[in-house]
């Protein structure tokens, strides 16, 4: 499936409590915001991409893809970001990953469209990423038309992401060598950990 059927969203909308409630996207590392670090890796995989946040949304349109704020209030989650996300993308397929994973793989939509692609004959809805360890679930690549399903499920009270995610039987894709694109920043350990990674890492273009 080529870019031109995807639409990259970054979700920066959640409150980091385990980060001292730091807008997680804007933190600096590696001399630049962890968004842009995802911005730079997402963008040669896409046609465009959307940014789910729910403040400082000035500072997120600096950086040049438009912004989008939940529809459902409080901080309602992951869910409610994708859902936004769904709603707007122009393409019918949407790649969704975390603000605060800036060492994805520059394959991550090929090799998840691949597995969408050739799921057994069957049409599934979704392709997720799997670490070798366990189900990524906010690392996936998920058809524009489950948009009234999941505000079904946001309506109905649903909040977890691997749980709409599971009910849903996704294409699961084997990524156990890049397990460490998976990284993500929810303590200040793992920021350390991340900026000595990219540290070592040539910067995508």
């Amino acid at each position: 499936m080529a870019a031109a059927r995807i639409t990259g969203l970054i979700l920066a909308g959640g409150r980091a409590r385990r980060l001292g409630g730091r807008d997680k996207g804007l933190v600096a590392v590696a001399g630049r915001p962890l968004v842009a670090h995802v911005l730079a890796a997402l963008r040669p995989q896409t046609q465009s991409v959307l940014i789910s946040a729910n403040r400082n949304l000035d500072r997120y349109r600096e950086f040049g893809a438009p912004v989008l704020v939940d529809a459902v209030a409080d901080f309602a989650g992951p869910l409610a970001g994708i859902a936004r996300g769904l709603a707007a993308a122009p393409t019918p397929l949407v790649l969704c990953v975390p603000c605060d994973a800036p060492l994805l793989p520059a394959d991550l939509a090929q090799r998840l469209a691949a597995g969408l692609a050739g799921a057994g004959g069957r049409r599934r809805a979704l392709a997720v990423a799997h670490d070798g360890s366990r189900r990524q679930p906010l690392f996936a690549l998920l058809r524009r038309d489950l948009q009234a399903d999941l505000e079904a499920w946001i309506a109905g009270g649903g909040r977890r992401v691997g749980d709409w995610v599971a009910r849903l039987n996704p294409v699961e894709v084997d990524f156990s060598d890049r397990a460490a694109a998976f990284l993500n920043v929810n303590t200040p350990a793992d920021l350390a950990c991340v900026a000595g990674r990219l540290s070592h890492t040539p910067p995508t273009r």
